[in-house]
């Protein structure tokens, strides 16, 4: 009788590995609710806000007074969040936006003064810089190292979905109701869910730094991005994607002036990229796990510039909602690969520090890249701006690609050394 050669195993791809996990469902449930709240709240706000002053400077100020708190706490945020326990933060953090949700109802209820709504706005900025540091190590905590990747997928997509329920849920509520204070009140219970759902999840302890205040602590998360080229490659592509396809900020004008389609266009425009980014988030949990990474992400930014460019050349109404979702699904790849580095590269003991670093970035690039997109509109017109911003777009990505030829060579998301 003849033996037969082994035949070699393989590994069958899940794409809801991460999703068997229990701590990691409730994780995500708490996040959809709390986002979904978030959205509703920012829907409201803004709704409130003009029907109130008619100012676009007011609702200038709602972007303006949250963010501010973000660059001025985040590496102390991030400080704390590596000294002191992480679930203790979170749930204060819970408590405090359950505060600021209850004083808007009461605000909107009684259309109280309009600095005290700007007051806590101010207040849910100062929350969120801790809140988010201390957030960033949850995932890590329900899930193994080698579910990083699937993990960021289902995470981020599932912040898609509640941006795009959210607002339409919003309008919804408004329309039926005539008012705007339950979605206030709507955020405080979604956030008190949240607030449960952290005690009922496990989860495994993570390592803390345990280091005093120093400045040398502080900017230690600065020190690891830049000595971590692939995460400063990441970064870097992202923010200034952000900042010169800002093209979202824009689409009032392509609704009215170029396209003409009036709010219900704008209202399919505005829903286009986060429908891109689910379908891709989908599309990504299903597929085997990345061989080429970085030359993916590469190309991902390269094409978010091109479909970009396309967009603030284009006069058909679908060809615009088309490369909206391209969009949103380009950009969709490059925030799990940047999401999986932090995950995989990142010590444990300072991921705290490493996502105020990162909630830095990311402030300064929404806030920055909505300001240039108007200013360049305003100075030499919207497609311009556009068209503009998606060639600075793709000249990033080829100074990205040939100063960090890290960057070109990642190959697989794995946490180094697995």
């Amino acid at each position: 009788m003849s033996l037969q050669p082994e035949q070699p195993t393989t590994i069958r791809h899940d794409p809801y590995a991460a999703l068997r996990i229990l701590d990691f469902r409730l994780l995500l449930a708490g996040r959809f609710i709390t986002t979904f709240g978030t959205e509703m709240v920012s829907f409201a706000v803004a709704w409130e806000l003009w029907l109130r002053t008619h100012s676009a400077f007011a609702l200038g100020l709602v972007g303006l007074v949250q963010v501010i708190p973000v660059i001025l706490l985040s590496l102390p945020a991030g400080h704390v969040a590596d000294q002191y326990n992480r679930r203790r933060i979170l749930l204060f953090s819970q408590l405090s936006l359950i505060f600021f949700a209850l004083a808007l109802t009461y605000l909107s209820y009684s259309r109280g003064a309009l600095v005290f709504v700007y007051l806590c706005l101010f207040g849910i900025g100062v929350t969120r810089s801790f809140n988010d540091p201390a957030s960033s190590t949850l995932v890590p905590e329900t899930v193994p190292s080698e579910l990083f990747a699937s993990a960021a997928t289902w995470n981020s997509g599932t912040w898609q979905a509640a941006s795009i329920l959210g607002p339409a849920a919003a309008g919804l509520l408004i329309a039926f109701s005539g008012s705007a204070t339950y979605l206030y009140a709507f955020d405080a219970f979604g956030t008190a869910v949240f607030a449960i759902l952290l005690i009922l999840i496990k989860g495994k302890k993570l390592p803390l730094a345990r280091k005093s205040a120093t400045w040398s602590s502080l900017i230690e998360g600065f020190k690891f991005m830049r000595d971590t080229k692939v995460i400063l490659a990441a970064i870097t592509l992202d923010m200034f994607a952000v900042l010169f396809g800002g093209a979202v900020a824009l689409l009032p004008i392509y609704a009215t002036d170029i396209l003409k389609v009036g709010p219900q266009g704008l209202g399919i425009m505005r829903a286009a990229p986060s429908i891109g980014a689910l379908l891709m988030a989908f599309a990504i949990a299903h597929l085997p796990p990345m061989k080429h990474a970085g030359r993916t992400l590469l190309l991902a930014v390269a094409g978010f510039g091109l479909c970009t460019i396309v967009f603030g050349l284009s006069s058909w109404f679908w060809l615009s909602v088309l490369m909206l979702a391209l969009l949103g699904g380009l950009d969709f790849i490059s925030v799990v690969i940047r999401g999986t580095l932090l995950l995989t590269q990142s010590p444990d003991e300072m991921r705290g520090r490493i996502s105020g670093v990162n909630s830095i970035f990311i402030g300064i690039s929404n806030q920055l890249g909505s300001f240039e997109s108007g200013l360049v509109a305003a100075l030499f017109g919207p497609v311009i701006a556009v068209v503009g911003g998606g060639i600075g777009t793709i000249l990033v990505v080829l100074a990205v690609a040939k100063y960090w030829p890290e960057m070109r060579d990642l190959k697989t998301l794995d946490v180094p050394g697995s």
